[in-house]
């Protein structure tokens, strides 16, 4: 189905989650390489007085920092050969020598299956204090065995996020602004907190007892802002053209070999199952869309704030739905249902 024929169908359903109250306001685009389009509904907050959502609103794009800072972060190194996929973490963090971690592979780590704890619980286990924190993540026994099991935890991008610091010697706010956010020219994107600018809007999360308001600017995941809101799990903020820019430039590493950023090899990999019978079924930190099958070919992540992305490498095709779906409640099953319907309209399944 040509683009232009789904924008009205993907309005339509952006604009029944502000009505049903799924979320306040959604920004969205669907894309080619070198086209796209892109919409906006509802408002900031529910309040008739809100600010209406804009297409280039900022949101917490909440996990899929896990996407935009560690995974094109480690396939930078892959693609330097200064990183392989069955390295392990005892030869790149001499603090898990000794320690269950030591021979946990990248590859475990970006599959899901290295039987990591599923929770961060990071200030219950070990306090308040960055350095404890890192030293405590790195000691933690695993929960499962290794190679056994994909099962999702935040655990994987916080440990890689600490291995790109020390391989690259940057912070990794550092290392993602000169590597990735530069070069594709993603002005609007960074890690929080925001200061306030004029004509800026930023979408609110949750309602948060300490600060008496919404979140905004603030990244919403606790772990995040316990280690100062710059991490591999959480902390960025995105918006919809920028996200288009860094989709674009996935679908144009499959046409052009080695992109500016991205190497055709490393974007190939990570959207190719690389976890055999094991489900759910993983490539490199993407999954197959819920609800699709192989010939499909369309890859996704999410984030808990109510965002999404698309790839379709076999379609040439891309979509970006951002949503402050978490303004309203944590429960995911709303906003789940509509991603499928706007997934399946976008790429015409």
């Amino acid at each position: 189905m040509p683009i232009a024929h789904s924008t009205e169908q993907l309005t339509a359903l952006a604009n029944t989650g502000v009505r049903e109250h799924i979320f306040p306001g959604a920004a969205w685009a669907v894309g080619t390489v070198d086209h796209g389009v892109a919409g906006a509904a509802g408002r900031l907050t529910p309040e008739p007085a809100s600010a209406a959502m804009q297409v280039d609103t900022l949101f917490d794009i909440a996990s899929l920092t896990k996407i935009v800072s560690v995974w094109s972060l480690i396939g930078r190194l892959i693609g330097q050969q200064r990183l392989r996929l069955d390295d392990r973490l005892d030869d790149l963090l001499p603090g898990t020598a000794g320690y269950a971690l030591a021979p946990i592979t990248i590859f475990q780590l970006l599959t899901h299956t290295a039987g990591l704890p599923l929770r961060a619980r990071l200030r219950a286990s070990y306090g308040e204090v960055y350095d404890d924190i890192v030293r405590g993540v790195l000691r933690e026994p695993l929960e499962g065995t290794p190679g056994q099991a994909v099962e999702y935890t935040d655990r994987a991008a916080l440990i890689l996020g600490f291995v790109i610091e020390r391989l690259l010697g940057q912070p990794l706010e550092q290392a993602l602004a000169e590597h990735v956010l530069q070069p594709l020219g993603m002005t609007a994107t960074g890690y929080g907190p925001l200061a306030p600018r004029h004509g800026q809007l930023i979408a609110p999360t949750e309602y948060c007892e300490q600060a008496g308001a919404h979140l905004a600017g603030v990244v919403h995941d606790f772990s995040a802002r316990l280690l100062g809101g710059v991490c591999g799990i959480s902390g960025l903020f995105s918006n919809v053209p920028d996200l288009q820019r860094f989709l674009q430039a996935m679908l144009a590493s499959g046409l052009h070999g080695a992109g500016q950023v991205f190497d055709a090899g490393w974007v190939h990999a990570s959207l190719t199952v690389q976890t055999g019978s094991l489900n759910p079924s993983r490539g490199l930190f993407w999954h197959p869309a819920a609800g699709t099958g192989p010939a499909d070919d369309v890859w996704c992540h999410q984030g808990f704030t109510g965002t999404a992305m698309w790839l379709s490498p076999r379609r040439g095709r891309y979509a970006v739905l951002l949503t402050n779906k978490l303004y309203y409640t944590r429960d995911s099953a709303r906003v789940n249902a509509l991603r499928g319907d706007f997934m399946r309209c976008a790429f015409g399944l």
